[in-house]
């Protein structure tokens, strides 16, 4: 992802409210069920062992559970690849954590170290193949050494394998803008902005209601390729921003595209989809990334319907021709217009 957008969550989870909504609505946890705000307190996530180690892409929440501390500790994993060495990462920023807890003496009375939830929220193209368990990572130890190796788990929220229509289920303000992001139809979209906008104009937060639109003005930049910015509180650039959000989605339903076309169209009818569907790619392919290297352009070519919706879906938010083709996207030559 970019540095942006890797910004723009990172602007999100630093309100009490969306990391709440993370945990209880995107993890089969409870135990934030019901938890008041003014239990969650932010923590410096910038830790000191025997060197300075800034870790500047983490959020950290401190959380009373009754007379008891939970540390949320939220890894921002906004790449387009996969760490397979994520669970150790995770490991070592959670020794991270403890240590700087030891060393500014913040323990509970029995000098206890305190639990943590270790979360990764991760929004890139390929699908995490990682281990959430770092005892996956390991070779087989001798009988007498199993009980003397390291362990730590971690939780995944994986953004674009969501269940959408669970998504739908949901009204609160992060899985509105989840389902902003992973739309493709303009349907969508023109039913999740008018809620965003209601809910915009019924809080009352002023920071989070800046950093929600600060974060759709950084999506509405990466899918039409140009920097945008519009005020949700004025229903008229509310308008204007559904049908830039839909624009490269009607495109497609103006051919007679759509996810969930009935069996039995015409083959005709069929390959007329594919052709727009292909257009619309290349056309959105060069408003985000300049030239299309003839390798893409002739996998675009060739690809079939299922293949290029995906790559359609990739291309909204890709931060890369890499990212959405595999390493073949490499060469020079470009697409023709």
């Amino acid at each position: 992802m970019t540095a942006d957008h890797d910004l723009g969550y990172r602007s999100l989870f630093s309100h009490p409210e969306l990391v709440r909504e993370l945990v209880t609505d995107f993890t089969s946890l409870t135990l934030l069920d019901g938890v008041a705000l003014s239990a969650f307190e932010r923590v410096n996530s910038v830790y000191v062992s025997e060197r300075p180690s800034a870790r500047q892409g983490d959020v950290v929440w401190r959380v009373r559970i009754g007379e008891q501390f939970l540390y949320v500790y939220i890894l921002l994993e906004c790449q387009s690849g996969v760490d397979r060495w994520m669970a150790l990462r995770m490991q070592t920023y959670v020794g991270l954590l403890h240590q700087d807890l030891v060393r500014r003496h913040e323990l509970s009375p029995d000098l206890l170290l305190p639990p943590v939830l270790p979360l990764v929220f991760y929004n890139g193209a390929p699908r995490w193949s990682a281990s959430v368990d770092l005892a996956h990572l390991l070779m087989q130890a001798p009988a007498e050494l199993a009980a003397f190796q390291p362990s730590q788990r971690y939780v995944l929220i994986d953004q674009q394998r969501m269940d959408k229509t669970a998504l739908e289920k949901n009204a609160n303000v992060l899985s509105l803008l989840f389902r902003l992001e992973l739309s493709l139809f303009s349907d969508v979209s023109y039913e999740v902005l008018p809620a965003l906008a209601t809910w915009y104009k019924d809080s009352h937060q002023t920071s989070l209601r800046n950093s929600v639109q600060r974060w759709i003005n950084a999506l509405l930049a990466r899918t039409t390729g140009k920097p945008e910015l519009f005020n949700l509180d004025n229903a008229e650039e509310v308008a204007e921003m559904e049908g830039k959000v839909g624009t490269w989605a009607e495109q497609i339903e103006e051919a007679g595209f759509q996810k969930g076309c009935a069996k039995g169209k015409a083959e005709g009818v069929e390959e007329g989809q594919a052709i727009a569907l292909r257009r619309a790619l290349g056309s959105l392919l060069r408003g985000r990334f300049g030239n299309v290297p003839q390798s893409a352009a002739q996998r675009i070519g060739q690809a079939s319907q299922a293949q290029l919706e995906q790559w359609f879906e990739r291309s909204l938010i890709a931060p890369s021709l890499t990212a959405i083709f595999g390493e073949d996207a490499s060469d020079s030559q470009g697409m023709p217009d």
